[in-house]
């Protein structure tokens, strides 16, 4: 039985589930590419009813035409992947190898942060669930 640690909602959040070697649906044959990294990510923190997060659409390929439209609504370069606004926490992903984090990236990242957000880039799926931990003070307590 999982030990709720705090509130989501209607439900408890369940951190203890919320483990590296609880990730799903990542290729084992080959790297996994970063769609599939954040998807399972994402996957397991809402399967464990952690606290609201959503996906920044910024990085997506599209035509000039969506482009153009998507930035004068807002759409701005280097904002991180992921938000969860209860924590305060933007996720940037990354694949577990390769991938830097661009200038415009690191300018959001240091806004963010001068805010008193919390910033974590990630390079994979594991990685993330391990930062959330560590950032949630979760790594120190005994894992099943």
């Amino acid at each position: 039985m999982s030990t709720p640690i705090a509130s989501s909602g209607n439900q408890p959040c369940h951190f203890d589930l919320f483990l590296p070697q609880a990730l799903t649906h990542l290729p084992t044959d080959r790297l996994p590419t970063e769609h599939e990294e954040q998807r399972s990510f994402v996957s397991l923190w809402r399967k464990c009813n952690l606290p609201r997060i959503y996906a920044i659409p910024n990085g997506e390929a599209r035509g000039i035409k969506a482009a153009m439209r998507l930035k004068v609504e807002g759409v701005s370069r280097g904002v991180p992947d992921l938000h969860c606004p209860e924590w305060r926490l933007w996720i940037e992903f990354k694949r577990q190898k390769g991938g830097s984090v661009k200038l415009e990236q690191k300018e959001w990242h240091e806004y963010l942060r001068s805010i008193g957000d919390n910033v974590i880039v990630c390079k994979g799926a594991v990685h993330g669930v391990e930062l959330v931990r560590e950032a949630m003070g979760l790594n120190d307590k005994k894992q099943r």
